[in-house]
């Protein structure tokens, strides 16, 4: 059985799928400041693109939680931008953290009266979720930018932290100011770093290791094996 070669200069879909979630969201962000971050605006975004409620449907089938998502990485993608012109490695590691944090906040702040309107929406209590998800998505992305190679516990326990850093930092950028936010993220990342020569030495799996030991004898009679496959 022989395949039907593909229509001569038809996009495949995701890629035309990938540019029509950009060209909705350039359609949303100058409406957002009047209609607010909502369905109102996912479809008057999607209208001003030509597309019909089914399209819009198969497009961002989670409505303005979609275009959240959508404007987050963009940011995400515009900071990483900007840090390109800074190599991580000629940076002390809290230099890192803070050049990357402040790349993110000024991405974000381009589209200032928009993404006011969407960290509104994600404040609500049913999009927290999505919220978090998001802080946590950009935690990767500048840790990554960072040089963190980390697989191990470290590897989310950063990224938790930097996620708890930038959550209320990105809220007072947009808010509060500039100046505000970066005095914030330094204090913060001050007391990560004091934490951090703290820990040195301490053996935090400890109580996990005595707790698994502990449940092994309960259930086996035995110590549990160093490697259980």
């Amino acid at each position: 059985m022989t395949t039907a070669a593909p229509i001569p200069n038809e996009p495949p879909q995701g890629d035309w799928a990938d540019r029509m979630e950009q060209s909705v969201l350039d359609a949303a962000l100058p409406l957002a400041p009047r209609l607010g971050w909502n369905g109102r605006l996912v479809r008057a975004a999607c209208k001003a693109n030509g597309l019909s409620e089914g399209d819009q449907e198969l497009l961002l089938p989670n409505g303005a939680r979609d275009l959240a998502a959508l404007l987050s990485r963009r940011h995400d993608a515009r900071a990483l931008e900007t840090l390109e012109a800074t190599p991580a490695a000629t940076l002390k590691m809290r230099q890192r953290i803070a050049t990357a944090v402040s790349a993110r906040m000024e991405a974000g702040a381009a589209d200032l009266e928009a993404t006011k309107r969407c960290a509104g929406f994600l404040a609500l209590p049913t999009n927290a979720d999505l919220g978090l998800s998001l802080a946590w998505e950009s935690a990767d992305v500048l840790w990554r930018w960072a040089g963190d190679m980390a697989t191990d516990w470290n590897h989310y326990s950063k990224r938790t932290i930097l996620s708890g850093i930038l959550i209320p930092a990105l809220t007072m950028r947009w808010f509060d100011g500039r100046d505000r936010a970066e005095a914030f993220v330094a204090a913060r990342i001050e007391n990560v770093m004091a934490f951090e020569t703290w820990k040195v030495g301490k053996d935090f799996e400890a109580p996990l290791k005595r707790l698994t030991d502990t449940l092994s004898r309960l259930r086996y009679g035995t110590k549990a094996p160093e490697n259980s496959g």
